[in-house]
């Protein structure tokens, strides 16, 4: 796996030389778009707005226009003589917890791996933010942006989490209404609740509609005709109180046949 970035986690006087490494991968199924009328691959040039002629991405170069139609270049190396040594360094501002972010504010996520000279420093640092229960809030410059941070430790290592600046965040576009609950609805939900409770174990989820993709993609490369199967749709039910006495009866039932398996499993 290729290094996204390399830098050094300042802590204190403390450097402790690190790569990112993305932690995520992109599993979607991608499709080209195709002509309609004859199913050719439909491509995108890149063209001089001026004399017309196609370009590479070699031949391209970053501008900022300062005046209508005027522009100041910049190259990879005017990007790397603003950055200061600050800036190529994983700077800690403070310590905090972190169910005090929001997760509105998490953006990508890179794992942490020390790299020559820095095992041990890299070592004390997560060990002491995992016994203190502490995430660091940290900024540096990836690429051409300036990113904020949070530093998690885990019990395997550290992630890094890039996170949104508040002026990046948008404001939902209306407050949900706060309606007054009844008592015995605002218990039953929590019963309902309770009763679905279970440990979060992330290799039991899949994504099941790229599987249904990928079956009607085989069908029609076999040249098999496509058949949805029927789904009843939930009738709309008016009564709260009389929905969630059903879910939780419903809940009930999923529960024991759990706990049968469970059972019957040992």
């Amino acid at each position: 796996m290729a290094v996204a970035h390399r830098g050094a986690i300042s802590f204190g006087l403390v450097h402790i030389p690190v790569g990112l490494y993305t932690a995520t991968q992109d599993n979607d199924i991608h499709f080209n778009q195709l002509c309609k009328e004859d199913g050719s691959r439909v491509r995108y040039k890149k063209v001089c707005g001026n004399c017309g002629k196609e370009i590479s991405t070699n031949d391209i170069i970053k501008g900022f226009e300062y005046e209508k139609g005027k522009y100041v270049t910049m190259t990879d190396e005017d990007f790397e003589k603003a950055k200061s040594e600050k800036d190529r360094t994983i700077h800690i501002l403070h310590f905090t917890d972190l169910k005090s972010i929001r997760p509105i504010y998490f953006d990508k996520t890179y794992h942490a791996i020390p790299e020559s000279g820095g095992d041990k420093a890299f070592e004390l640092l997560r060990t002491a933010m995992l016994q203190e229960e502490k995430v660091a809030i940290a900024k540096t410059v990836i690429g051409t942006k300036e990113k904020l941070l949070a530093l998690i430790p885990t019990s395997a290592g550290m992630l890094i989490e890039t996170l949104f600046f508040a002026d990046e965040i948008r404001q939902a576009p209306k407050e949900s209404a706060k309606l007054e609950l009844k008592e015995n609805e605002l218990q039953m939900a929590k019963a309902l609740i309770g009763t679905m409770v279970q440990d979060f174990e992330p290799e039991k989820y899949h994504d099941e509609y790229q599987t249904k993709l990928w079956e009607i993609i085989n069908q029609k490369i076999q040249g098999k005709e496509i058949v949805t199967p029927r789904e009843e749709r939930p009738d709309n039910v008016i009564d709260i109180m009389e929905a969630l006495q059903k879910s939780l009866e419903q809940a009930g039932g999923a529960k024991k046949a759990r706990k049968a398996r469970t059972k019957k499993a040992i």
